[in-house]
């Protein structure tokens, strides 16, 4: 999905749980979280936990250095760091 929304020109980032599953699939960006699965925003009822995370992932759109297909690891705490 998020391949076809990029060659129509809207740009993506999928948060994703399981890197094999993002090395196989290549989504144009990745954020490649470590939490449990069926929490991709970290913590329930954490909302400054979970918008460290969103904001994580927008600021993979704002970096012009990514290349798709770009996986980038998330260390709560610390920056985004590709991979």
């Amino acid at each position: 999905m998020a391949a076809e929304l990029e060659r129509r020109g809207i740009s993506t980032v999928t948060l994703q749980l399981l890197r094999m599953v993002a090395e196989k699939v290549r989504p144009p960006r990745a954020l490649l979280l470590p939490f449990l699965h069926g929490y991709p925003l970290e913590a329930p009822d954490d909302p400054e936990r979970q918008h460290r995370v969103i904001e994580a992932a927008l600021r993979l759109l704002e970096d012009p250095s990514l290349e798709p297909p770009a996986l980038v690891e998330y260390s709560p705490g610390k920056e985004a760091v590709p991979t």
